[in-house]
């Protein structure tokens, strides 16, 4: 999906993801046009189906099941699910309802599952570029 010239919607206000998705989809790499919103933004949903990528990082209780159901998604959609939250003892959940939502997006991340091993990946990068960096290295060369 092209990203730009397209209209975003970031849910979130952290400073590990909300805040810097909404940073990197509105910059000169992306060029997205971004609605920076949380879970208490009025008339959510409407903002939400205005979105072509939608990126959810609220990963807080609502009350309800899922922050995002099918029908606040637009169809074909780019929707990435990065909130976490805890639904019972060892049970984990995102954001998104991603059984009704995966008949309406065009493309959907699992969750859990889907972007916390690329965090991971993230944090080991920037670990072993540290290290290389404090020795005097230059970054490592990383070949995907």
């Amino acid at each position: 999906m092209p990203v730009d010239g397209a209209r975003a919607a970031v849910i979130g206000r952290s400073d590990i993801a909300g805040k810097p998705m909404a940073l990197i989809l509105g910059g000169r790499m992306c060029n997205a046009t971004v609605t920076w919103c949380h879970r208490h933004t009025r008339d959510l949903a409407t903002i939400c189906r205005e979105a072509d990528i939608l990126v959810s990082c609220a990963g807080a209780d609502t009350g309800q099941p899922f922050l995002i159901s099918a029908d606040m998604v637009k169809p074909g959609a780019c929707v990435i699910d990065v909130g976490f939250r805890r639904v019972g003892p060892g049970n984990f959940a995102g954001d998104v309802d991603f059984e009704r939502v995966k008949e309406v997006a065009g493309w959907l991340t699992l969750n859990p599952g889907g972007t916390g091993p690329m965090t991971v990946l993230a944090l080991m990068q920037n670990l072993i570029d540290a290290a290389r960096y404090a020795l005097g290295l230059a970054r490592a060369n990383y070949s995907f």
